[in-house]
């Protein structure tokens, strides 16, 4: 941890896509160029290597904690529909955690769908990673420059964040308000 308990070094996040996720409404827009992102399209080339890696997904029995913050994210980015078989035909590896985000959280990403169990409660992609960040103790700067439901998204979970955050003006500073 750095000065301001911002983690210093993790794993890039994985971001798996499903290959008929719709660019135009993808919330992850705009991240592909980051060098703490890695991007794979789905159906997968070949095997990753989740060694040390957190799955974020709805059904984990545990929360993310900031004991993990030393783990890699791995986040797929589809439909609730195609999520599911998405995370059935991830390796087996005995390492690689299944956590979920706190379930007071709230979308602002306006859902047409009902494959989602909870579908409020079923964060677009970069909330769930802002989230995650937020938690594990990484740095927020730039996640949501890209994200049109920004300003909703923070206003639904201000609480949330703002708990995780040393105060109002740095969390604002961090996500570029």
């Amino acid at each position: 941890m750095n000065e301001k308990g911002l983690a210093d070094s993790f794993p890039p996040t994985i971001v798996i896509r499903h290959r008929k996720e719709n660019l135009k409404k993808c919330s992850l827009s705009g991240l592909e160029g980051r060098s703490d992102f890695l991007f794979f399209r789905y159906p997968l080339q070949k095997s990753l290597f989740c060694n040390n890696y957190v799955l974020l997904t709805l059904d984990a029995e545990e929360e993310l904690s900031a004991a993990e913050a030393h783990y890699g994210l791995l986040i797929l980015d589809a439909t609730w529909r195609y999520a599911t078989g998405m995370e059935k035909a991830l390796p087996r590896d005995a390492s690689l955690k299944k956590r979920r985000l706190p379930q007071r959280l709230m979308t602002a990403y306006p859902r047409r769908q009902s494959d989602c169990s909870d579908p409020n409660s079923g964060l677009a992609s970069i909330e769930a990673i802002v989230c995650a960040y937020a938690i594990l103790g990484r740095n927020l700067d730039g996640l949501l420059d890209y994200y049109y439901w920004k300003d909703s998204f923070l206003e639904k979970n201000y609480s949330f964040l703002m708990n995780l955050s040393l105060s109002k003006k740095e969390l604002l500073r961090e996500i570029g308000s």
